[in-house]
């Protein structure tokens, strides 16, 4: 089975650090790099778990398992020298990307490399599944497995089920070690899977009692919620944080209510000239007609001939069970695809559909992506822990695919965003109760792949309106207690405080240093302290870099029929948040009248000339209960659904003045759009 990927899962090989461009950067050991000649030891690819108690022997000579050989290509030092000159707005090579054809020749995989690799594996007796520019994908019986990696595959026995793995780290032979960046898909997957970033926010829970009859509490019967907030009260709830009625939650937003509240409008920015892609699994078999739907739903304008493209393949669609399907993922790629094009009306889109949620599925579809630059923006809403409870965690040589592809993108003025996860610090008490968890968490800590130094982490937030007239008003972090209704309307279940419910992902990485761009905005007390409370010498990375709205009781409303009936509904997750801040960068792009790549070294420069609104949880600065307010969703399935969410709770998280690791450096604001103008 492959390994698979969660939406928002992974311990690295030990690193070390290297300056790169005055700043420590991560570098992944001994495989990128090893003496010329020599035989080189791929660190990682015999997984933790496959000890010598619990191995139940080699699996048989003909059983025949497929795996990922990476292809190292050139010059790995100059790619990621040249990543972040390019990148860094103080440097005399900021934006000079490079096509597609220079990078090829510079950094890419040549033709004897490749050649090398191919004959490597057929002399041993592997079949060539496929090639990239990026990898080389074999298949074979556990004989030739061994005679290409220097051992076999074993069976072992954990927590009751059988896994195959390496019987010790693989090696490849000194032909093609230079050539061999890593390797991976030896070993047993187990059963982690990627799931969207998104919650529908009125899928009610079980609730005690079935009637239609008022409850005593005197709430309305129908689905009721506010243009803005504070708009309508709901009196007659019983209490909950707070003494007195608090408001029915605002109903969900559309986009041009999002694009006035960020200064979109304001800037006459339309993301004219700029491509925006998004990343999910599968597809849709009615997305731009729904898209079409929705926009002309609410104001906006279809998209127009030529405008929406899509790269999917049904045909090589696999792991479909593991990964839900595509039914699972449809409601994620509606959501991605209509707010980029709400945020950024005029930008082309087109949606990259992997053929699983398999982490070598995933980075292919990146990979297409940025190899034939498709699009000058990348929103991804999925991701995975770094450390787990089973030892399913990623191996150096997927993150080293990874970062290579990352380099990429950015060398090429390609820009990559990933959702920071809703699960706040990812911790076990996290988990336990929250809607939208990996279960098997070991500890607190940052996300996969959003913590990687080369690509934008987009949080979450909390918005209100203002008023009538749809002005910004506020905002806090983005985490959530959430209790029902009694069947009673007398009481909360569970009662205040409820256990946390929904939150944005964030924290200080044990697997990233710091990168050069969050040197002098990021606090010491931050960078230095891990997210288990033990300090580290040495800086580290710090996520979200930035955020949007993407709170579950401050939803966004999406569009979507994939074959069946089309209808709209709330959803929320820092799956809302990527998408809307890749549109913000294709809006910005037209204000630069050039991409503008890799966007993290903007961002926090742009922090230092206050282009970004700095998000402060104010409940909290002021010692004072949490904002609340009720979701009432009406009768649904014969009984009175009624929600009391309270915000600004998430988990370790809190965001307070200047840089959090709830909120990054805030959210974008006009300013930041017209920067360029």
């Amino acid at each position: 089975m492959p390994r698979v990927s969660r939406a928002r899962t992974a311990v690295v090989a030990a690193a070390s650090l290297a300056m790169v461009g005055g700043s420590l950067m991560l570098a992944i050991p001994s495989q990128a790099s090893s003496p010329a000649g020599a035989a080189k030891t791929i660190s990682g690819s015999h997984p933790d778990w496959a000890t010598a108690s619990t191995d139940a022997g080699s699996v048989s000579a003909s059983t025949e398992i497929t795996g990922t050989v990476y292809l190292a290509g050139q010059d790995a030092a100059g790619l990621t020298a040249y990543a972040t000159a390019v990148s860094d707005p103080h440097s005399a090579s900021y934006g000079k990307y490079l096509s597609a054809a220079d990078y090829q020749a510079r950094f890419g995989a040549t033709k004897a490399q490749i050649s090398a690799v191919q004959k490597w594996a057929h002399d041993s007796g592997l079949k060539v599944l496929k090639t990239t520019q990026h990898a080389i994908t074999v298949k074979g019986t556990n004989s030739a497995l061994t005679k290409a990696f220097g051992t076999g595959i074993h069976q072992y026995r954990v927590q009751g089920a059988l896994r195959h793995a390496p019987a010790r780290n693989v090696t490849v032979p000194a032909s093609v070690s230079s050539a061999i960046l890593g390797v991976s898909g030896l070993s047993s997957a187990g059963g982690n899977v990627a799931k969207p970033d998104s919650i529908r926010v009125n899928t009610p829970a079980t609730q005690a009692g079935s009637n239609h009859k008022k409850p005593d509490s005197g709430l309305p019967t129908t689905a009721t919620c506010s243009d803005y907030y504070g708009q309508k009260l709901a009196k007659g709830a019983p209490e909950g944080y707070t003494k007195g009625a608090v408001p029915f939650d605002q109903c969900s937003f559309y986009p041009s209510q999002l694009r006035k509240a960020y200064g979109i409008t304001a800037s006459g920015l339309t993301g004219k000239g700029a491509t925006i892609a998004i990343v999910d699994a599968y597809g849709s078999s009615t997305m731009e007609s729904d898209a079409n739907t929705y926009a002309t739903n609410h104001g906006d304008k279809a998209f127009k001939p030529g405008q929406y493209s899509e790269v999917v393949d049904p045909s090589q669609w696999n792991s479909q069970d593991l990964c839900g399907g595509p039914e699972g993922w449809a409601p994620e790629e509606a959501l991605d695809v209509e707010m980029a094009h709400g945020l950024a009306p005029d930008a082309k889109v087109v949606y990259v559909g992997a053929n699983s949620c398999t982490d070598d599925d995933l980075l292919g579809a990146i990979s297409t992506i940025v190899d034939n630059h498709l699009a000058d923006v990348v929103s991804n809403s999925w991701g995975e822990i770094m450390h787990t409870t089973d030892n399913l965690d990623i191996t150096a040589s997927e993150i080293a695919a990874y970062e290579q592809v990352f380099k990429e993108a950015a060398v090429k003025g390609i820009g990559i965003g990933f959702s920071a996860g809703d699960c706040g610090d990812s911790s076990p008490t996290a988990a336990a109760t929250g809607v939208n968890c990996q279960a098997d968490t070991s500890r607190a800590q940052a996300n996969w792949p959003d913590s990687d130094p080369w690509v934008t982490s987009v949080g979450g937030t909390a918005l209100g309106l203002g008023d009538k007239s749809g002005s910004y008003g506020f905002e806090t972090d983005m985490g959530t207690l959430r209790s029902n209704l009694s069947a009673d309307g007398k009481s909360w279940t569970p009662p205040v405080p409820a256990p946390f419910y929904f939150g944005g992902g964030g924290g200080t990485s044990e697997d990233f240093s710091q990168p050069f761009y969050q040197v002098g905005t990021v606090p010491s007390s931050v960078s230095h302290t891990l997210m288990t409370g033990q300090h580290t010498g040495s800086a580290k990375r710090v996520t979200p870099d930035v955020s949007m709205v993407g709170d579950l009781y401050t939803s966004v409303l999406v569009g979507i029929s994939d074959g069946a009936d089309y209808s709209e509904a709330g959803y929320g997750g820092t799956s809302v948040s990527s998408p809307e801040f890749a549109a913000v960068q294709a809006d910005k792009m037209q204000a630069m009248h050039h991409a503008p790549g890799f966007a993290n070294p903007l961002i926090y420069a742009g922090s230092f000339l206050h282009q970004f609104r700095d998000v402060v949880d104010q409940q909290a600065q002021q010692h004072k209960a949490p904002l609340s307010n009720v979701a009432d969703f009406g009768v649904v399935n014969g009984a009175l659904t009624v929600r009391l969410a309270a915000f600004g709770q998430d988990t370790s998280l809190n965001a307070v003045h200047g840089f959090d690791s709830a909120t990054g450096v805030g959210t974008p604001t006009a300013s930041y759009l017209r920067s360029f103008l």
